[in-house]
């Protein structure tokens, strides 16, 4: 048996042989389609499972949404508690995918080692003039901060993570309003810096809203205040913009990317321009909307509102300002620039990252202008002895300069520095607001 199966085979090889060419032809196009077709039945697979996940993420989307109201005033916190169930704190992320299905074998490679990239301009450049500053320094540690009210409990606490005084949110659909009329621009930008606790879930909102002459209430609790307004929400998994008026339907926009860190400090830039609503955070645009407000709206009030049962965020350092100053004439024909967009830590010469757009502004204008040279002036409020004063605006002169060395490529030559500390204020040292007045940068042309 063994001899016949030796035999069989030493024909068969010799067949072979004889047709050597023409099988392997044949094999090769077998193999080929073969391969195609296993290539293309995984990749139809993919793509199924992919349409599934888009699916699933859609789904979990709509419920996400449903968790916050989407009608008028009426349904505000019948809404929220009938979806305080429906909580999800995974946040699961769903990565894009397109069709590959028609893709040949080396474009199918190829496409698992390359990922698109999208840049974007970090445009945020603040004004030169301070509205409204509060960073809770004169309310003593315990208190109800003296300026803002609510129909809630909070209090002003020192955290561990970071200097300063905070304002803790901790009442259970609260609303915290600030007292104090406004009258903002067309053209402004509002910052301030939150720190979510760990239980933070639906996040808070952010109000900036028209109140009616002489109808000011202070404890509304409205979802809607006002006769108009702009709701930005601080999730823990995307932000939402929103615009109302009594009548009409949301102006919304949406992201989902650089949301707020959870037990950390969160720096958040809120940009205005008109209908135009603008956020930032980490350094990245995340909202971007041309028409986000309902037209001729004035802006005199704003809050914040916990719809969050689970968490009790803090919040400092709110600052509103006007917005892009024109540097090239300010610097180049007036002589002088003086900014409030270039800050630092607390104490500190460590320039934040946030300043990245004031530093581009003013370094653009130094290359247009190659021969303009600068002096940098740092300023600092009176916190502090004057020595120590002195010296940490210079180092704070030094890092603007080095910086525009190192990162924008400005000639060492063309700048001077200079620490005036707190011996030129331009506001009395007596409210937070005054005092970030004096805490400032000042480019002088030589």
């Amino acid at each position: 048996m063994k001899k016949v199966l030796i035999t069989a085979g030493f024909c068969l090889l010799l067949i072979a042989r004889a047709d050597a060419q023409s099988w392997l032809d044949r094999l090769g196009r077998s193999a080929e389609n073969t391969i195609k077709r296993t290539v293309e039945n995984r990749i139809e697979q993919k793509a199924e499972e992919t349409a599934n996940k888009a699916l699933d993420k859609a789904e979990d989307s709509i419920t996400k949404k449903e968790r916050a109201p989407r009608s008028k005033k009426s349904e505000g916190k019948e809404h929220k508690e009938n979806n305080a169930d429906k909580i999800d704190v995974s946040a699961p992320g769903v990565s894009d995918s397109k069709d590959d299905s028609k893709r040949g074998i080396e474009d199918v490679s190829q496409s698992s080692s390359k990922k698109l990239v999208g840049t974007s301009k970090y445009d945020f450049v603040p004004g030169d003039q301070i509205l409204f500053y509060d960073d809770f320094s004169q309310d003593a540690i315990g208190d109800f901060p003296a300026n803002w009210t609510s129909n809630g409990s909070g209090e002003v606490k020192t955290v561990n993570i970071v200097s300063g005084n905070w304002f803790h949110l901790n009442g259970e659909d609260a609303v915290y309003c600030n007292m104090r009329k406004l009258d903002l621009p067309d053209n402004f930008i509002v910052e301030f810096d939150i720190i979510p606790d760990s239980e933070y879930r639906y996040g808070i909102q952010f109000t900036l809203y028209q109140e009616d002459e002489g109808d000011f209430k202070e404890l509304n609790d409205d979802l809607y205040p006002g006769i108009a307004g702009l709701h930005i929400d601080l999730g823990y998994d995307r932000w939402e913009s929103k615009g109302y008026n009594e009548s009409d339907d949301w102006i919304t926009g949406e992201a989902t990317k650089n949301t707020v860190v959870r037990e950390k400090e969160n720096h958040v830039i809120l940009w205005v321009q008109n209908r135009r609503v603008r956020v930032y955070h980490q350094n990245e645009k995340v909202v971007d909307v041309p028409t986000n407000i309902y037209p001729n709206v004035k802006f005199n009030r704003m809050r914040f509102s916990g719809w969050d049962r689970y968490s009790s965020p803090y919040v400092s350092n709110l600052k509103i300002t006007t917005a892009s100053p024109d540097t090239r004439n300010k610097l180049i024909t007036e002589g002088k620039l003086v900014t409030y967009g270039i800050t630092f830590d607390v104490n500190k010469a460590d320039i934040k990252p946030e300043s990245f757009g004031t530093l581009k502004s003013i370094a653009d204008v130094l290359k247009e202008n190659g021969s303009v040279k600068v002096k940098i002036i740092g300023h600092t409020d009176s916190d502090g002895d004057d020595a120590g004063n002195l010296e940490l605006s210079l180092r704070r002169a030094q890092s603007v300069k080095n910086e525009l060395i190192d990162s924008f490529g400005i000639e060492a030559s063309r700048i001077e520095t200079e620490g005036a500390g707190e011996t030129t204020p331009v506001a009395q040292n007596d409210t937070p607001a005054n005092k970030a007045l004096n805490r400032r940068v000042e480019f002088v042309k030589q």
